[in-house]
C-alpha cells in the first residue's frame, strides 16, 4: 500500500495515551471501538475533518431550516473525544428541523439490507426520515420546509457501499427543488488506488449508480463534485454544492476510522478487504458475517473440507441477524493477518468457486452482477480465466475514468 512513511497522529492520540498510562491491555484487533483513528500527517498535522471546520460552514447555515443527512459517524472530533454533529450544531443555535438516516440508520443498528423506519430520534426529538426504506429519495414534500441539506457520512471508497448512492439521491432531490447541499468532507481509507470493474448502464442501481470502478480513489467530497458536474444526476440537472474539505490530508494518508463505518465493517483490515470480499455478497458463501470478523474470512458449509485447514460456525450477532450457512460449520480461509492491499483481489473469489464442487450453489446471480457491475465477471470466473486475464480486461475502462476522476480531485 502506497502509503506515506511519516509517524502515525491522531486528533487527540496524545490525550488517550496520557489517560491509559499504565494500562497495557492491548484492544480486541477486530474491533474500532474504542479505538481513536490514526493519520498520517502532512508537516506533523493531523488531518482535520470537514465537521471539524465549523467556522468555515457555520456562515451557511445560520438563520436557515436544515436538514441533515447523516448515522453514527457523523461527528466532530475534541481533545476528550467526540460530539455528534446534530448535536453540536443545536448546540450553537442551528435550526435543524430534520434527519435524513442512510442504511444503518441514525444510530447504526440495522442490519446490512435491513429496512430503517421513519420516527423520532430519542435523544434530540428531531424527527429522523428514513433513506432506506420505502423511499431513498427525498420527496419534494420533504424538503419544502428546507433552505439546506447538509451531508456528513464516512463513506469507504467502495461503489456498492450504499452511502454515495443515498448522495446522489439527496444531491438530486435538492437540486430538483432548488436547495442547496453542503458536503462534509471526510477521508476515504481506499482512496489509495482505483481498480475493479466498472459499473455498466444496463446494471445499474442503488448498488451503484453511475459508470465508475468498484474502488473510485475519491473521497465523498471529491465525488459528490464529480456527480454534480459531470451531468450524473437525472435530466443533468445540478445542484448548488459546497464542499468543506478535509486539512493536512493527501490520497496516500493512512486513515485508520474511530468510528465502525457499518455494524459488519468493525476495523482497518475488513475495510482493507472489503473490496474484495465484498463481492462475495452476491454469492452464497459467508464473508464472515455472524461472526467478529466480517469480511475477514470467507467459507460456507458446501465448499470442499478437504481443502481447507480452517472452519467456522456463523451465529447472529449485532448487525447479522440472519448470516449466510448460519449455525452450520463453514469450511474457508482466515484473512484477519492478510497485509494492507492496494487492489481488487480476485483470488479469494476464484478459490472459493473452485473448491465449491456443486457450482449451482455459487452464484446467486442476479445479487452478483449487482455487486460486480457487470455480468461478464461471473461468466470469466465459470470460464475459468485466471485473475490476471479477468484484471487485464478492465484497464481501459480503469484508465478512461482515471482521466476523468483527475478533473475532481481537491487532494493530491
Amino acid at each position: 500500500m502506497a502509503f506515506l512513511s511519516s509517524f502515525k497522529s491522531t486528533v487527540f492520540l496524545w490525550f488517550l495515551i496520557m489517560s491509559a498510562c499504565g494500562n497495557s491491555e492491548k484492544q480486541p484487533k477486530n474491533s474500532l471501538e474504542p479505538r481513536i483513528g490514526q493519520t498520517q500527517v502532512i508537516e506533523n498535522k493531523p488531518i482535520i475533518v470537514g465537521a471539524n471546520s465549523t467556522q468555515e460552514y457555520i456562515g451557511l447555515l445560520k438563520g436557515k431550516k436544515i436538514g441533515v443527512v447523516a448515522n453514527l459517524t457523523s461527528v466532530i472530533f475534541k481533545e476528550n473525544g467526540h460530539t455528534h454533529l446534530v448535536d453540536s450544531l443545536l448546540s450553537l443555535d442551528i435550526d435543524i428541523k430534520k434527519v435524513f438516516a442512510p442504511e444503518h440508520g441514525f444510530r447504526g443498528q440495522a442490519d446490512a439490507g435491513e429496512k430503517v423506519k421513519d420516527g423520532l430520534d430519542a435523544k434530540t426529538g428531531l424527527p429522523l426520515i428514513s433513506l432506506y426504506g420505502k423511499n431513498r429519495k427525498p420527496s419534494a414534500e420533504l424538503l419544502e420546509d428546507l433552505d439546506l441539506v447538509l451531508f456528513d457520512i464516512q463513506d469507504v471508497g467502495v461503489r456498492f457501499y450504499t452511502y454515495i448512492a443515498t448522495l446522489q439521491l439527496v444531491m438530486e432531490a435538492c437540486a430538483e427543488s432548488n436547495i442547496p447541499v453542503v458536503v462534509l468532507d471526510r477521508p476515504n481509507p481506499n482512496a489509495h488506488y482505483v481498480d475493479g470493474p466498472t459499473m455498466e448502464k444496463e446494471h445499474t442501481g442503488f448498488l451503484g449508480m453511475t459508470t465508475i470502478p468498484l474502488v473510485y480513489g475519491m473521497t465523498i467530497g471529491e465525488y459528490a463534485t464529480m456527480i454534480n458536474d459531470e451531468g450524473w444526476l437525472t435530466d443533468k440537472v445540478k445542484v448548488n454544492l459546497t464542499v468543506i474539505p478535509l486539512k493536512h490530508y493527501t490520497h496516500d494518508s493512512e486513515y485508520s476510522l474511530p468510528i465502525r463505518p457499518s455494524p459488519n465493517l468493525p476495523n482497518d483490515t475488513a475495510i482493507n478487504l472489503y473490496p474484495s470480499l465484498g463481492l462475495f455478497e452476491g454469492t452464497n458463501i459467508n464473508a464472515g458475517r455472524g461472526t467478529e470478523f466480517q469480511f475477514q474470512r470467507y467459507g460456507a458449509s458446501f465448499m470442499d473440507s478437504t481443502q481447507y485447514d480452517f472452519n467456522y460456525l456463523p451465529k447472529p450477532n449485532f448487525g447479522s441477524k440472519n448470516p449466510k450457512e448460519n449455525g452450520k460449520i463453514c469450511y474457508g480461509k482466515d484473512l484477519s493477518e492478510t497485509s494492507p492491499m492496494n487492489e481488487v483481489s480476485l483470488k479469494w473469489l476464484i478459490d472459493a468457486y473452485k473448491n465449491t464442487p456443486d457450482k449451482s450453489k455459487f452464484f446467486n446471480t442476479s445479487g452478483f452482477t449487482k455487486h460486480a457491475g457487470t455480468a461478464l465477471l461471473q461468466q470469466q470466473i465459470e470460464n475459468g480465466l485466471s485473475e490476471g486475464e479477468i484484471k487485464a480486461t478492465w484497464q481501459s475502462d480503469l484508465e478512461s475514468f482515471k482521466a476523468v476522476r483527475a478533473k475532481y480531485l481537491i487532494y493530491d
